[in-house]
């Protein structure tokens, strides 16, 4: 698969169905060192919750570990942190 397939996917929280985006408005956190995927990482006026207000200035971070489905047009993830954890960048 492609990066650019890849980025043009949507992304989906399986636990409450929440649309975040695509991934391709996201930042892709890596180890520079091994080049191994870490997470991604977007501002929080991404996540479309419908009916709740949006938390502005916080940002969410998907570790990779919690994706758990790539598929044709979409990502599927377990859940989001609000916080890195403690990586080198």
């Amino acid at each position: 698969m492609l990066l650019s397939e890849l980025a043009e996917k949507e992304l989906i929280e399986m636990e409450n169905g929440v649309r975040y985006g695509f991934l391709a408005e996201t930042e892709c956190i890596f180890d520079a060192k091994t080049g191994k995927i870490i997470g991604f990482e977007m501002p929080a006026q991404m996540v479309k919750i419908p009916f709740q207000k949006k938390k502005g200035g916080m940002v969410k971070y998907i570790p990779w570990e919690e994706i758990r489905l790539i598929g044709e047009d979409r990502i599927l993830f377990h859940k989001t942190t609000s916080t890195l954890k403690q990586i080198e960048r």
